[in-house]
């Protein structure tokens, strides 16, 4: 009994874990890209303050996250980041350069 199951689970995992590797079509692979070319600019940081109100009463609290990336730390520069994640993505280079993206800014 327990065999049945694990072929089963076998049969249905192995389809999805195949559809897992295949790659993604172009545009979504440049417009996730472009958060990779934003990382490879510097340490990303997000910062939140407020209120929190519950049974201990009123509390403030904040909340700090700083994150840096490998292409960061390497010294990469933002466009071969972008170029090199939509070529792993997408099995295919860039339709145009980084740069030449309405509205990129490295901030």
């Amino acid at each position: 009994m327990i065999r049945r199951a694990a072929i089963w689970c076998a049969l249905i995992a192995a389809p999805l874990a195949l559809a897992a590797c295949a790659p993604m079509p172009l545009a979504d692979a440049e417009r996730v890209c472009l958060e990779d070319a934003r990382a490879a600019t510097g340490p990303q940081g997000k910062l939140g303050i407020g209120v929190a109100s519950g049974r201990g009463g009123v509390r403030p609290f904040s909340r700090v996250e700083v994150s840096v990336s490998s292409d960061y730390i390497m010294g990469r520069d933002p466009a071969q980041a972008y170029d090199a994640c939509v070529q792993r993505r997408a099995g295919q280079p860039p339709s145009r350069p980084l740069h030449d993206i309405t509205g990129w800014s490295a901030r």
